[in-house]
C-alpha cells in the first residue's frame, strides 16, 4: 500500500478509534503482537523508548548507542517532541510518563 494512499488514513483511523474505545491495555498489546512481525514490534518499541529517552533529556548519541537507532531517527523524534501540539508529548501524558 502506498504511504499516501487514502486507505492508509482510513485504516489508521479505524485502528485509532478501536484503541480509544478499549480500556484494556493487555488486549491492545496482544493485538499489536499479533498484527506486527517480531521485528516490527521491536522497531515500534524502540521508537517509543526513543521518545521516552528524549523526554528525559538523554543525549542523542547515548540514545543511538543504547537503542541502536540512527541519529536521523532520533533527530526526527526530537523535532516531533518539541512541537507545541506534539502527539508524542500527549502520549507521554496519557501514559503518565511526562518529565518536563
Amino acid at each position: 500500500m502506498n504511504i499516501d494512499a487514502p486507505a492508509v488514513s482510513e485504516n489508521l483511523g479505524e485502528l485509532s478509534r478501536a484503541f480509544a474505545a478499549t480500556d484494556d491495555p493487555e488486549f491492545i498489546e496482544s493485538f499489536l503482537r499479533s498484527l506486527l512481525t517480531p521485528a516490527e514490534a521491536a522497531d515500534v518499541a524502540a521508537r517509543w523508548a526513543l521518545v521516552k529517552a528524549l523526554d528525559l533529556h538523554v543525549p542523542q548519541r547515548e540514545i543511538a548507542k543504547e537503542l541502536g537507532l540512527s541519529l536521523c531517527k532520533i533527530t526526527r523524534g526530537s523535532r516531533e517532541l518539541k512541537k507545541s501540539d506534539s502527539p508524542f508529548k500527549r502520549m507521554l501524558e496519557l501514559a503518565a510518563l511526562t518529565h518536563d
